[in-house]
């Protein structure tokens, strides 16, 4: 591994002997949700990994290092930081490795230090998209540049609905990224398992998204896989009362003019607050499903 990068022995034994591995992000921790239920639910994503058979890698920036797999008291140390700490996506990772800051890294950050240590499956919530009113703002998430050149099979209930979707969808097809389904023939809407929009195709287990991935990358096609795993059913929450709260919150992020990397934390604390909460519980249901998916899928490729 490059020396910037600082595994932990467990994940380094793991990686060596060709086990199963799944990097997690750290911006749900820090700018996700509150202590200390930040610290509780990446403590349950990491147990999450470990029941389905694979070794949790939550990625993260200390001390001047890409830091791959988090004892607990790293994490308890990005928990309490919350906010303070930086955001980082591929832009930010250089700056906060050498000045030695902590930092949290977003989907994009994530999967560059995943692809450096060699793990290929990575669990999130909702990926980064178009943003609406981008043809304006032309505010567009770097996730999808990443996606299009780092060869890692992101798995995530959709993008964030506070976005465009379609756009969002019309951005990875250019980009050449493959958009699969998990059990689905639509792509999910984060909250919502429907959104009217058609993925490119549909897995119904994930041998079969281990299938793909090896063949494209020995294709020679780099670039990541996005695996779209809609939220569990009882987890649900009603897609026109979530679209009308998304759009108050917009209004109001806009009225304030929040915009850039900010943007998706206001909106994400709006929700909650008009949601009375359900949103963040409805939030940590699906990331807790992707992490089990994620581990299936990690098993899988392992095994062939």
């Amino acid at each position: 591994m490059p020396p910037i990068l600082l595994p932990t022995p467990e994940i380094a034994d793991a990686l060596a002997a060709k086990r199963p591995v799944v990097a997690l992000e750290s911006t749900v921790i820090s700018h996700g949700m509150p202590y200390p239920q930040n610290l509780e639910t990446a403590r349950a994503l990491e147990a999450e990994v470990r029941a389905a058979g694979a070794v949790p890698a939550t990625i993260a920036v200390m001390d001047g290092r890409i830091r791959v797999g988090l004892d607990d008291g790293a994490l308890e140390r990005l928990a309490t930081a919350g906010p303070t700490a930086r955001k980082l996506s591929r832009r930010d990772l250089p700056i906060a490795v050498a000045t030695g800051a902590i930092g949290a890294t977003t989907v994009a950050a994530t999967m560059i230090g995943a692809r450096l240590a060699g793990i290929s499956v990575f669990a999130t919530g909702g990926i980064g998209g178009v943003h609406r009113g981008a043809e304006t703002s032309f505010d567009i998430s770097a996730d999808l540049d990443e996606l299009a050149r780092t060869s890692v099979c992101v798995v995530c209930a959709g993008a964030k609905s506070i976005l465009d979707l379609p756009k969002t969808l019309e951005v990875l097809e250019t980009r050449g990224v493959p958009v699969l389904g998990f059990g689905t023939d639509e792509f999910p809407a984060f909250y919502s398992r429907r959104s009217g929009l058609a993925v490119d195709h549909r897995c119904d287990n994930a041998t079969q998204v281990a299938d793909i991935l090896r063949a494209k990358w020995q294709l020679g096609l780099d670039g990541g896989v996005l695996l779209a795993n809609p939220i569990p059913v009882p987890d649900e929450l009603d897609a026109d009362a979530m679209e009308a709260a998304v759009a108050q919150s917009l209004a109001d992020a806009e009225s304030r003019k929040i915009k850039g990397k900010d943007i998706t934390p206001h909106l994400l604390a709006a929700l909650e607050r008009l949601t009375g909460g359900r949103s963040l519980t409805a939030n940590i249901a699906l990331i807790r499903n992707n992490a089990r998916v994620a581990a299936g899928v990690a098993a899988a490729l392992a095994a062939g």
